[in-house]
């Protein structure tokens, strides 16, 4: 019981302070402050939905994130430019944003929804592993901080 606790707690605060992952390179500062807020909200959501039993997984506001330094760096095959358009129509959409019909696109193929599943899945995976690791180097530091702290207050029975 105190495990799934503390997973729960440490699921709430990675919403909110687990980084955006984003390809990595020079455009990752394309990415609009709306979108970043974004994605806290539909982390949110997402963990909400995985307290009630679905899967978690990364949102479309992150893989949106994810895409856009890409889109900047490499064309993107037609799979992925559909795929990109759906997740920037679906989010601007959620978001109250205008969407242009020559760029709107509100579907998917299964193959083309079994990809996005798949960045979406890699996306969380590298949330968790950095929350995670984060969480292990604090514990690891709190301990080496006792051990000092236990070390300086013995007494020192033996020193010459």
């Amino acid at each position: 019981m105190a495990q799934t606790f503390d997973k729960g707690i440490s699921d709430i605060v990675g919403v909110f302070m687990d980084p955006i992952i984003v390809y990595p390179g020079a455009w990752t500062d394309m990415i609009p402050d709306w979108l970043k807020q974004r994605i806290t909200l539909d982390r949110l959501v997402m963990n909400m939905k995985a307290l009630r039993g679905e899967t978690p997984t990364g949102t479309d506001s992150e893989a949106l994130a994810y895409m856009i330094p890409v889109s900047f760096e490499f064309p993107l095959d037609r799979d992925w430019q559909e795929i990109y358009l759906y997740l920037a129509t679906k989010v601007m959409s959620a978001e109250g944003k205008e969407v242009p019909e020559d760029i709107r696109h509100d579907n998917l193929r299964d193959d083309q929804i079994a990809d996005l599943k798949r960045l979406k899945d890699w996306i969380y995976r590298k949330r968790v592993d950095h929350r995670q690791e984060r969480e292990r180097a604090e514990r690891r530091q709190k301990k080496e901080e006792e051990a000092a702290r236990r070390k300086a207050e013995r007494p020192a029975l033996f020193d010459f």
